[in-house]
């Protein structure tokens, strides 16, 4: 008897095993039905104490308890900003205040300008940071092939040439680089705060000040459910960005992060370091550069986390927690759009 009832659990256990990799592996090919399943996974829960001394460095006290449904605060206590906990007009009243600029950087390379670059550029013109000074960097190996763009008062658009890379994956990784360089030259001069973004994406709704932080980091749109064991981190242990069974917090997509320019200098000197060690040894992190700014972030957490509404991937689908989409993917053309 206590045999069979072993038999019957070892078999019962083999259907779940097959059971959680079939809804692995449909999650993965990003089938809709399994995609509407990761609603059921808990985002974790925020303790009491400290959802009452939850503050943003521009609204000051949050509101956590507008958002019954969503985890507003990650384990050592930084913020996850969602829509209705905070005050854009505070927000945005004390950035005016403070009178700095904000820069915006965005690379352009290969086909990715003609496909991207105006609708990103118009759209940030209506919805990033109104009324405040803005300073747009543009990286490019074609300055000339820049659109025009109408600016508003207090906006400036800067394009810096860099050299074309032989492969997709080299562009992607070499921005660490070249983002450290520009941060201790003249965009680290002008702007006080500085976000980083994917150019296949644009603006939908307000983008204001209360994104800024000393360092602020994005959850991924198509893994804040997920468990950490589920998380994409680099595992070869052979790469500077491999991370333990056991560590991470938060998936982080590398499409949106920011701070100021002295943290963001070392987060690009760590994400550089990190893809040069690699290149020695004959190793690529599997998300490249993504695999690095997530080993940075697990070991210097940032200061303020944005939810997936900062950045939100439509083929997603509709989700309740998702109010209002600030920043949208734009549909991947990876067949026509890198060699």
């Amino acid at each position: 008897m206590a045999l069979r009832v072993h038999r019957n659990w070892k078999r019962l256990s083999w259907w779940l095993v097959l059971l959680a990799l079939g809804l692995l592996g449909l999650l993965h090919y990003w089938f809709p039905v399994a995609r509407h399943l990761e609603v059921l996974i808990p985002m974790g829960v925020c303790p009491l104490s400290r959802m009452a001394l939850l503050r943003d460095n521009f609204t000051g006290f949050l509101h956590p308890w507008a958002r019954p449904n969503v985890l507003p605060c990650t384990p050592w206590g930084a913020p996850i900003i969602w829509d209705g906990i905070f005050d854009p007009d505070v927000a945005q009243k004390t950035a005016t205040q403070q009178n700095f600029t904000i820069g915006l950087t965005v690379f352009a390379v290969g086909r990715y300008l003609e496909k991207y670059l105006a609708r990103f550029l118009e759209t940030a013109e209506r919805h990033f940071m109104p009324g405040q000074h803005v300073v747009y960097y543009v990286f490019t190996e074609r300055p000339a092939a820049v659109p025009h763009v109408t600016l508003g008062p207090g906006r400036r658009l800067r394009v810096q040439r860099v050299a074309r890379e032989r492969r997709w994956q080299d562009v992607s990784m070499g921005r660490m680089r070249t983002l450290h360089g520009a941060l201790g030259g003249r965009l680290g001069r002008e702007a006080r705060f500085v976000l980083c973004m994917d150019v296949d994406q644009h603006f939908s709704d307000a983008f204001g000040p209360e994104v800024l932080a000393e360092s602020g980091a994005q959850l991924h749109a198509c893994h804040y459910h997920w468990p950490r064991w589920l998380l994409p981190f680099e595992r070869d242990p052979r790469s500077a960005a491999a991370m333990a069974s056991d560590e991470g917090d938060f998936y982080y997509h590398a499409a949106l992060f920011g701070g100021s320019v002295a943290a963001l200098r070392r987060l690009t000197a760590h994400c550089a370091w990190g893809l040069r060690r690699d290149r020695a040894r004959g190793v690529e992190a599997r998300w490249h550069d993504e695999s690095h700014l997530n080993k940075f972030f697990w070991l210097h957490k940032p200061a303020k986390v944005l939810s997936p509404e900062f950045c939100w991937n439509p083929r997603v689908g509709r989700r309740a927690e998702i109010r209002h989409p600030r920043l949208l993917w734009a549909p991947k053309e990876y067949s026509l759009l890198r060699d």
